[in-house]
């Protein structure tokens, strides 16, 4: 349920390596994206947006946010649709597991 397969139209790969991805997110009012899913993640706020998210248990949120907020979210699925007047932009920052420390010898 990767979001760059099941919504093309709305997120684009920014950067991607062992440790993190980086998404951007693009929406108008009334868009709605299919059911995904993400990892542990950093929200970085571009646009001011309000938001109704779907969980896949069936709970719903809403969510509001003004340009430069910054936020965290453990792993879940959902269904994101823009129920404000203004289009969404963010950067989501998806952690990967983090890499074995070496131990000191």
């Amino acid at each position: 349920m990767d979001p760059l397969v099941t919504d093309p139209d709305k997120y684009k790969l920014v950067l991607e390596n062992e440790r993190v991805r980086i998404l951007e997110y693009r929406d108008k009012p009334g868009d709605k994206t299919k059911q995904h899913s993400h990892p542990d993640f950093v929200l970085y706020t571009l646009s001011t947006f309000k938001r109704r998210l779907t969980l896949g248990d069936g709970r719903t949120l809403e969510r509001a946010a003004a340009p430069g907020q910054t936020s965290f979210s453990e792993a879940h699925v959902h269904i994101g649709e823009n129920v404000g007047g203004t289009d969404t932009h963010v950067l989501m920052i998806e952690l990967k597991e983090p890499r074995p420390r070496k131990s000191a010898e």
